[in-house]
């Protein structure tokens, strides 16, 4: 099963995603904002980054201006994890690598496993599941 990554500041959101994913066979490693993410980097291979935008310390987009996506992990998905549908943020973090947008706000925590399965698999979506 794939690596992921969850870079999420909301404590009882990312350990509910977190839940979610290793009960779907996931390994899991988890940070509260871009630059423990970019730590976590040191020493753990995703094959996909779930990221919010919104965070203290260092935001989504200034990690993915920060992480060279083409050159340290050419394979890896991220997937931007927000409620700021169609915001310039969204547009920035496309431009800056991210494979696909999901409004938090409008995925069920039961459709998060099957989100990731279809990112992984290669497959995009619009920002809304």
């Amino acid at each position: 099963m794939a690596n992921i990554l969850i870079v999420e500041d909301d404590k009882d959101l990312n350990n509910a995603y977190r839940i979610i994913l290793e009960s779907a066979g996931y390994t899991v490693e988890s940070a509260f904002d871009g630059k423990e993410a970019l730590e976590a980097l040191k020493n753990f291979d995703p094959d996909l980054i779930l990221l919010d935008l919104l965070m203290p310390i260092m935001g989504g987009l200034e990690f993915l201006q920060n992480y060279d996506l083409k050159h340290a992990h050419p394979d890896v998905k991220v997937l931007i994890f927000t409620n700021m549908e169609n915001s310039p943020e969204v547009t920035e973090a496309y431009n800056l690598g991210a494979h696909r947008c999901i409004i938090k706000s409008w995925t069920a925590p039961h459709n998060l496993a099957r989100v990731i399965q279809d990112s992984l698999a290669g497959n995009k979506a619009t920002v809304t599941e």
